[in-house]
């Protein structure tokens, strides 16, 4: 019966989110690697993985999933993007009985480098400039009860171009619930689940710099003044990619060797249509090996111009010595207007 309750809150709290009408404000935001997901499985299936996440990945989805984990696991993702612009993710977690789960992590975006050119030296300068963006996070979860848990990330978030940087601080939270309903053998862990998260709420950022400095000539008619007096440009700021994520998973096969999951996701973001992410995941386990997984979706269902579409993936978890589990994961994401590309991610659990 609470856990009823617990999901009939969510629910209605979720309604009433997406209820909430307002233009798209496409391109508004900034530090928008901040939307990109964080490991090869959620990738693989749509990103439909906010109720579905156990691993330290669950910093990006959902930080509540910390919580049922077992043991401690680092993590390393590497997703070569579009125009040569490369993500990296790398964190660390450490589950604590009776006390909770902490986790730290980082993720960048590399935009690479570009060569200096100038109206008077057109084939360049000989300098070059890069960008990036990038985060450091501190996360805790915890499980109040079998059926519920709960979760938090604080996160310090900077943006450079050249000499210009821009900060923000933001946090996330999430929610996690186990329900009995529809379990194939009673076990509430393979029951219905529901998770909510809400992502980047924060504070907005400007970027400021020595290149932002000019001197100017404020009386250019008259004599004797000094001209160089020291100005600066002000530039406006920019809110972060806030994302409300409200999904549910469940297991229609479920045996010895095998495990079918399928899983959906209502996304409601601060820059853009509301959407829909479908995932499947079938998992193979073979005795005193590990487990292979099969994973499927589609991204960006009823966006507004979606260029998202559909998600391949697989993995392998191979147990080792020392109770030491390997894990490797791959994504495949199709897009329309650009390439597709991949995600490749590595694990250890220890």
């Amino acid at each position: 019966m609470r856990q009823l309750f617990i999901f009939l809150l969510i629910f209605l709290f979720g309604v009433s989110l997406f209820a909430q009408e307002k233009p798209f404000r496409v391109g508004t935001t900034s530090g928008s690697f901040l939307e990109m997901g964080v490991g090869a499985a959620g990738n693989a299936m749509g990103e439909a993985y906010v109720s579905l996440t156990r691993d330290l990945s669950s910093i990006y989805w959902n930080p509540s999933g910390l919580a049922f984990m077992n043991s401690n696991e680092v993590l390393f993702m590497h997703r070569p993007w579009i125009a040569g612009i490369k993500t990296t993710f790398a964190g660390a977690a450490f589950a604590m009985p009776n006390i909770g789960t902490f986790a730290l992590s980082f993720s960048n975006m590399d935009f690479g480098s570009t060569e200096i050119t100038t109206m008077d030296m057109q084939e360049g300068t000989g300098e070059n400039y890069g960008a990036m963006d990038y985060s450091i996070s501190l996360s805790y979860a915890r499980k109040l009860a079998q059926w519920f848990a709960f979760g938090a990330s604080g996160k310090m978030i900077e943006s450079k171009i050249s000499r210009l940087k821009a900060q923000a601080l933001a946090m996330d939270l999430g929610v996690m619930v186990n329900t009995p309903f529809f379990s194939p053998d009673g076990d509430i862990s393979n029951g219905l689940t529901i998770g909510m998260s809400i992502s980047n709420y924060g504070t907005r950022m400007r970027y400021e710099g020595m290149e932002l400095l000019r001197p100017i000539d404020i009386l250019p008619n008259e004599q004797g003044n000094y001209k160089d007096v020291e100005g600066q440009f002000r530039l406006q700021s920019w809110d972060l990619p806030i994302i409300f994520r409200l999904g549910a998973s469940l297991t229609p096969l479920l045996t010895k060797s095998q495990k079918l999951t399928l899983a959906i996701d209502a996304l409601h973001p601060n820059n853009n249509s509301e959407s829909v992410n479908l995932g499947m995941e079938y998992q193979l386990k073979i005795v005193e090996f590990g487990s292979f997984f099969l994973r499927s979706g589609w991204h960006g269902l009823f966006m507004n111009d979606s260029p998202y579409g559909l998600t391949l993936g697989g993995g392998v978890h191979m147990h080792l010595l020392n109770n030491i589990i390997l894990k490797l994961d791959y994504a495949f994401q199709d897009t329309e207007y650009f390439d597709h590309y991949s995600c490749y991610s590595l694990g250890f659990a220890f």
